[in-house]
């Protein structure tokens, strides 16, 4: 699988809604295939770092990811910067007691792995959540943007993908199975459920009308409101004519519905900050009833990103300039 970058917090597309929705379930597929060995599947301490190469690279990282994000160190022997990183990765890796795995990759031992993240130079450090890769940053960076950046990584895994980390078990002998944590079944999981399910078969419908079964019991369910958003995003956007919208919105700059459904496009195609930008200057351009009809859906994208990108919080900014 041909890596590729993403943002940490909000591009959307199928694939990715998808990866999300599916990495709970192999999360908790392992913890029943380690309950039915008989075992807890915990790992030792030292089993949170592990050497990557090309043959293992789908097995130690693509798979891994379903289940914790998977931080990637790229070095080399020769590098000094790297003999300065790595030390301070390991021992964060330990630290955060399963919430992520380190992979260290030997560039020179793998070039090819390299060449596919687009490395530059190294020390360069990566993470694959759920199958989808994004930079976290390069050369040796101090110990405190380090735990920001972790924290921000692992705060991401939780929320947009269900990966809550690996058990892990000081006494576990190293090699151990990995498994995924514990965690109990919530009231809504068989609702949930059947979300997941309705988008695997492409039923968006039943989608929605799951996530909303879901929420009109528990209002504030953060899964719910995501998977709603998305769900009704991509409904929005199913059999339409990609060119014929763009041509409508260029051809009437006024026409408040023209311009959310190019909104909701540029978004479904990872143009966050152009979906953003076009609604705010409609948002600029009307007034009344429309003006609100624009803010609400504005409203709706936000929810598909999520409240914490950085690219919500500015257009939340730009948006209160917009009505005041």
């Amino acid at each position: 699988m041909q890596p590729r970058n993403m943002s940490m917090s909000g591009v959307v597309d199928l694939a990715a809604v998808k990866a999300a929705q599916e990495a709970k379930a192999k999360a908790e597929q392992a913890r029943a295939q380690a309950a039915r060995e008989g075992g807890t599947g915990a790992i030792s301490p030292a089993d949170l770092v592990i050497d990557v190469d090309e043959a293992g690279f789908e097995r130690d990282v693509l798979q891994r990811s379903a289940e914790v994000p998977v931080v990637i160190d790229f070095w080399a022997e020769w590098c000094e910067p790297c003999k300065q990183l790595s030390p301070v990765l390991e021992r964060l890796a330990v630290e955060y007691n399963g919430r992520f795995l380190l992979a260290k990759i030997d560039v020179d031992a793998n070039q090819m792995l390299m060449q596919q993240f687009g490395v530059q130079g190294i020390p360069a450090v990566f993470a694959v959540v759920a199958g989808q890769a994004l930079p976290l940053f390069q050369g040796a960076a101090g110990e405190a943007q380090i735990r920001q950046t972790l924290d921000q990584l692992v705060q991401v895994g939780e929320q947009r993908f269900g990966l809550t980390g690996l058990a892990v078990d000081p006494e576990a002998e190293p090699g151990g199975a990995p498994a995924a944590p514990e965690r109990p079944a919530g009231p809504h999981d068989g609702l949930l459920e059947a979300a997941v399910q309705a988008l695997d078969s492409g039923d968006l419908s039943g989608a929605v009308q799951a996530y909303k079964n879901v929420l009109n019991e528990d209002p504030g369910n953060e899964e719910a409101k995501l998977g709603l958003a998305q769900a009704e995003l991509l409904q929005r956007v199913q059999g339409v004519d990609p060119q014929q919208v763009r041509r409508d919105a260029a051809d009437k700059p006024a026409d408040v519905q023209a311009q959310i459904a190019a909104a909701d496009l540029d978004l479904v195609g990872g143009h966050v900050e152009d979906a953003f930008g076009r609604l705010i200057e409609t948002v600029q351009r009307t007034v009344g009833d429309d003006r609100d009809t624009v803010r609400m859906r504005l409203l709706e994208l936000f929810e598909v990103v999520g409240p914490d990108d950085p690219r919500v919080i500015a257009a939340r900014r730009a948006l209160a300039r917009a009505l005041f």
